[in-house]
């Protein structure tokens, strides 16, 4: 791995896609390689990447029933644009990137750096290998495009739809999180510092770096309860924190860095999002339990992740207190940690990407444009297919 030089392609939407990044270059950089992280978002002109990410914030926290609509016409309808001005101009300029030629690998961890890099890859402008790093649990259109070489998943369930869609290689890896997930610790410090009393049963309660979705009503659902204390994670959505202190159902924390240590303190994670904190607690042994979930790729993330088994979904209050009651019994517990822990059996995505398996032959660029709408057709009904069934067995979650 020596020597080798990789660009990793983020966007700031959000934290997760950025935590993955990071932390694969840190990994790729402990291994002895060169690694560098660029924001696709800046690399369009005229601020446009500012105010798609200020966009996107607003329509996710204030409209969500607008992003639903965004995602079921752009990202899975079966008659959804092959390409958007957006992805084309990004592509154009990250073609001109200057050294995009001198790495040996470039990594996309936010798809619309896939779209981009595939472009460029099937136009013949990216010599460099391609490889899409899915950062989702659930895979939509704008993830798969047939000019990457391959995709890896943390979710091993979307290797076969994701060949089958792109005619790439797509192989299964272990989550891209931070080794303090692993291995937690301090949770009693972590309980001191928010003023937890002995016997306090603390569940946390994400809402993502920009503090969305109806995280109040998870907490007042605990509270009333009178058998969890929840304490949640507001990111740095402050409005949300004072509206959360003034209910007085629990801890309202801003911006943490000793998540780690809360994780180690808590009994349980009630998430909305199905992204990189629910991976994370699945490294840290703590069971999550997905509750009303974000719009669009948050609702079909939740649906994966409980097909999968690794977590579960309560659609109502009343689930959610009886999920968490499940969690007591130890048979129970232990076994939906054990499956949410097996993901970790996957090799490392740093390994894969500095040993990178050789690729299928490419068809001819002719004969790889003719298929590229039927590829992207197949994988909108697969995810469409994935969100009836999910929505089936969602509501078998609980007994």
């Amino acid at each position: 791995m020596t020597g080798r030089r990789v660009l990793i392609l983020s966007a700031g939407m959000g934290a997760g896609h950025d935590g993955v990044a990071a932390e694969l270059a840190r990994r790729l950089v402990e291994d002895g390689a060169e690694a560098e992280i660029v924001d696709v978002l800046q690399l369009l002109p005229l601020g446009l990447g500012s105010l798609l990410r200020r966009g996107y914030q607003w329509v996710i926290t204030r409209a969500p029933w607008l992003y639903d609509v965004i995602y079921q016409v752009f990202f899975i309808a079966k008659r959804a644009p092959s390409a958007s001005p957006l992805t084309v101009l990004t592509a154009a300029r990250l073609g001109r990137l200057p050294g995009l030629h001198r790495y040996d690998e470039v990594v996309s961890t936010f798809h619309l750096a896939a779209q981009a890099t595939g472009r460029l890859r099937e136009r013949g402008r990216l010599r460099t290998r391609s490889t899409v790093l899915v950062t989702d649990f659930a895979v939509h259109r704008m993830w798969l495009h047939p000019g990457n070489d391959r995709h890896l998943c943390p979710n091993p369930a979307l290797t076969g739809p994701i060949t089958a869609a792109t005619g790439r290689p797509a192989v299964p890896c272990a989550p891209v999180v931070r080794p303090a997930f692993t291995r937690p610790d301090g949770g009693a410090a972590a309980r001191a510092s928010i003023g937890a009393r002995p016997g306090d049963r603390l569940v946390l309660i994400s809402a993502g770096s920009w503090g969305v979705g109806p995280v109040a009503r998870a907490a007042r659902v605990l509270a009333r309860s009178g058998r969890y204390t929840p304490v949640v994670l507001c990111g740095r959505n402050a409005a949300l924190r004072r509206r959360l202190e003034a209910a007085g159902d629990g801890p309202a924390l801003g911006w943490r860095d000793d998540v780690p240590a809360l994780m180690a303190a808590a009994y349980a994670l009630v998430d909305n999002g199905a992204g990189l904190t629910c991976e994370e607690a699945f490294a840290a042994g703590l069971p999550v339990i997905s509750y009303r979930p974000i719009a669009g790729h948050g609702r079909d993330g939740v649906r994966a992740m409980a097909r999968a088994g690794v977590t579960v979904h309560a659609r109502r209050g009343a689930d959610l207190l009886r999920a968490l009651d499940r969690l007591a019994d130890d048979g129970h517990r232990a076994r939906q940690v054990a499956r949410a822990a097996a993901l970790s059996a996957s090799p490392p995505a740093e390994t894969l990407i500095g040993a990178p398996p050789d690729p299928p032959a490419r068809p001819p660029a002719r004969q790889q444009a003719r298929h590229a709408g039927q590829a992207r057709s197949r994988a909108a009904d697969e995810a469409r297919a994935c969100a009836r069934i999910g929505g089936d067995l969602d509501s078998r979650q609980l007994p």
